[in-house]
């Protein structure tokens, strides 16, 4: 079942860019994963870091080499990254409303920030790296 777009936040209804790690299998997957998903039903554009439309993008955010984090950007041209980028994109899938309230509880939010870090150091050694393959 996928979600409809009143399911989805503001800030992925409207539209918005997500800047992802191209060289990254776990963030490559997740990114193939939330176009089957999220595009059919909000319009999210997907980037890959390793592009000059990233770096144009991001501008003094940007950083050569790997990225720590993915990032979202908004209509308004509002950079989010890490978990507060990839937020509004989880709670609209299957599972999402129940991810939200538990994202809610106290102490639980800050924990989901450490484990998105934790993954983001890791996630070469655990998951492998691709080689870019530009758009």
């Amino acid at each position: 079942m996928s979600a409809t777009s009143r399911d989805y936040p503001l800030a992925v209804r409207d539209g918005c860019t997500v800047i992802y790690d191209g060289e990254c299998r776990f963030c490559v997957k997740s990114k193939e994963g939330f176009e089957r998903l999220v595009c059919q039903s909000a319009p999210v554009r997907f980037i890959p870091y390793q592009s000059s439309e990233a770096e144009q993008i991001l501008g003094p955010e940007y950083q050569s080499g790997r990225p720590e984090v993915a990032y979202r950007v908004g209509p308004d041209g509002r950079i989010h990254q890490g978990l507060n980028a990839m937020l509004p994109l989880l709670l609209g899938l299957p599972g999402g409303r129940f991810a939200g309230a538990l994202l809610s509880l106290p102490g639980v939010k800050p924990m989901a920030h450490r484990l998105y870090a934790l993954v983001a150091r890791n996630r070469y050694r655990w998951f492998g790296a691709i080689p870019f393959r530009p758009l």
